[in-house]
């Protein structure tokens, strides 16, 4: 499958998921959050405070990665993404386009005041165990376009 067709799929999955687990920092620290995937620009948008634990290592470590799974019962349905990218806080115009998809996804979201963010992803692995055991779809960012 190719690079397209793979990120097309991977896309498809990650747009009917809403949890992540984001792990970065020094020392290593890992969360859970709620996000936006943005196919166009092949990025999660997140809100989480930035005086949290994750928030404050992201401020000071850009680089993370993580994972996005079901939890299905059967060992043949298993799907889930690696991921790896650089986070950021989003400002202005950004802010605002991610937040109005935010509130979209989440509508809760409405009344919290945490800051928006983003992972620009550099690279996604999937495994889809529905193409067969261990089946794996793999994207990366073309490195002149980071």
């Amino acid at each position: 499958m190719s690079e397209e067709a793979s990120l097309d799929a991977i896309s498809r999955y990650l747009k009917k998921q809403h949890v992540l687990s984001v792990c970065g920092g020094d020392p290593l620290w890992c969360a859970n959050c709620f996000y936006v995937f943005d196919a166009q620009r092949v990025a999660f948008w997140l809100m989480t405070d930035t005086d949290t634990r994750h928030g404050e290592q992201m401020l000071k470590h850009a680089q993370v990665a993580g994972t996005v799974s079901g939890q299905p019962k059967s060992v043949m349905l298993i799907k889930g993404v690696q991921y790896a990218g650089r986070i950021s806080l989003l400002e202005g115009d950004a802010a605002q386009v991610a937040r109005q998809a935010y509130i979209r996804r989440f509508p809760v979201a409405l009344k919290a005041s945490a800051p928006l963010w983003e992972i620009r992803l550099s690279e996604l692995k999937m495994t889809d165990n529905t193409l067969g055991f261990g089946s794996k779809l793999r994207w990366a960012r073309e490195k002149d376009k980071e």
